[in-house]
């Protein structure tokens, strides 16, 4: 196999895919999955199982596509638990921006015609064209990501399994005891008690809501969480976030505004193949939301691999890469707010925390609100390059959620009075998630697409851009 190729998914042959299969490559985790057909299972790239025989495997680009096709989840590499394809980071097109808000819950609230609505496209279009691209449609799909939810809180909770069923997304306990046996061919009560610790009582069921969630946020590759730390403590706004303990083993907590509640989330710096977090919410239907929110703000969808590759062929990134592999280009757990943020700085976006925000009902140490709503800070201050904003996303005239259209965003931002266009570069760099963003007035060779936007980011660590 070819070690270095790491381009885009689409271009990945079988050969190649089962080759990473054969080598147990966790590089491709999340990427693809493979079947066996004399198993009915589906597994990640890195199972450690025996290789099946290649005329037994059968590949899909997501776990929804191998779960309609009736295969279930292995339960020794656990496919679901991965991290999710950087494709979708990538592609700007109705798939990508499609899978975006799928993984932000807009299936689970609004229904297909919702998503449809956000694409701008009809249902029947986006089922044939996901469908065709990733071989499932956009209710199979939020299925499997409700089976994921399930399980992590049957897993990690105390909580009834009726209250799971609707936490998760659920319409009846019926269709969640169907599913979960579907996916994982076990009932709730199994794969609960499948979490236990061997010989001993399952202490992890004795966690409850008040305590938190706790969740493992899985990356792919070398993750430089200094980096992403050390640009998140610059760009704390008391109030909303802290970020506390020395170099190496900090932590950074925050609040968040979600679609049914609120939140409070800390996320331990260490990295081992993945990011410790501890999740509080006010309503638990938000966690499949919170979850992906935080993957796009640590960026831990990123292919590593194939930026690397990229820019590190290049002699003037090449040490660099070198230095720091993995590099990240981190997103926003609330773009909206990181607009508004991008816009005033630091000083500003305090006191507007300070004058607007909403309080929590019971602060949690420093974190006492959550970032005030654009309509709030619309009506409260209306005049200005903030007021001119803050209208244009309550309005909908600016969208940066999942979906957005990164072109139509740009383009409503530099209309916006007051809003020049590095801060325009900034907001879609961030709010946006665009891996290929290059500032104004930065010299960057288009031989660095589609990831110019960690180049960047190498060079700003090199202290070579302010």
């Amino acid at each position: 196999m070819e070690r270095g190729r790491r381009t885009l998914v689409g271009v990945i042959d079988a050969e190649t895919r089962y080759e990473a299969v054969r080598s147990r490559d966790a590089r491709f985790d999340g990427e693809f999955f493979f079947a066996v057909e004399t198993t009915g299972i589906y597994c990640r790239p890195s199972c450690p199982a025996v290789t099946p025989k290649r005329q037994n495997v059968r590949y899909y680009t997501t776990a929804a596509a191998a779960q309609s096709s009736g295969f279930r989840a292995c339960r020794r590499c656990r496919p679901d638990a991965v991290p999710g394809s950087a494709e979708w980071n990538v592609r700007a097109d109705v798939v990508g921006r499609a899978m975006r808000l799928i993984g932000d819950g807009v299936v689970d609230r609004e229904g297909v015609g919702g998503l449809a609505v956000r694409l701008g496209y009809s249902a029947r279009q986006v089922q044939r064209q996901l469908t065709a691209e990733v071989g499932a449609g956009p209710v199979a799909l939020a299925r499997a990501q409700r089976a994921h939810t399930a399980r992590v809180l049957l897993q990690t909770t105390g909580l009834p399994i009726t209250e799971i069923a609707f936490a998760a997304g659920f319409a009846s306990v019926r269709q969640f005891n169907d599913t979960i046996r579907a996916v994982y061919a076990s009932t709730p009560s199994e794969l609960r008690a499948a979490a236990a610790p061997r010989g001993g009582t399952a202490t992890r069921r004795t966690v409850t809501p008040t305590a938190g969630i706790p969740l493992r946020l899985a990356h792919r590759g070398p993750y430089q969480s200094a980096a992403v730390f050390d640009l998140l403590a610059h760009e704390a706004v008391p109030g909303v976030e802290d970020i506390d303990g020395t170099p190496g083993r900090r932590t950074y907590r925050r609040t968040l505004r979600l679609p049914y509640g609120t939140g409070i989330v800390a996320v331990d710096e260490r990295s081992r193949g993945w990011l410790d977090a501890r999740l509080h919410l006010t309503d638990l239907r938000d966690l499949t939301t919170a979850v992906q929110r935080l993957r796009r703000l640590f960026d831990l969808d990123a292919d590593p691999y194939a930026v690397d590759e990229r820019l590190g062929a290049d002699p003037r990134l090449a040490p660099l890469v070198a230095a720091r592999p993995g590099l990240r280009s981190p997103g926003a757990a609330d773009p909206d707010e990181l607009a508004v943020r991008a816009l005033v700085g630091r000083a500003e976006a305090e006191r507007l925390v300070r004058r607007y925000g909403k309080a929590l009902d019971a602060a949690s140490g420093t974190l006492t609100h959550v970032f005030p709503e654009p309509a709030v800070l619309a009506e409260a201050e209306p005049d200005g390059p903030l007021g001119a904003l803050t209208t244009a996303l309550a309005d909908g005239t600016l969208r940066l959620d999942a979906g957005a259209e990164r072109d139509e965003a740009q383009e409503a931002l530099l209309a916006l009075p007051g809003l020049d266009g590095r801060t325009a570069a900034e907001i879609r760099t961030r709010a946006l998630g665009d891996p290929d963003v290059v500032p104004p007035g930065v010299d960057v060779p288009d031989a660095w697409r589609p990831w110019r936007s960690y180049a960047v980011q190498h060079l700003r660590a090199a202290g070579e851009l302010e």
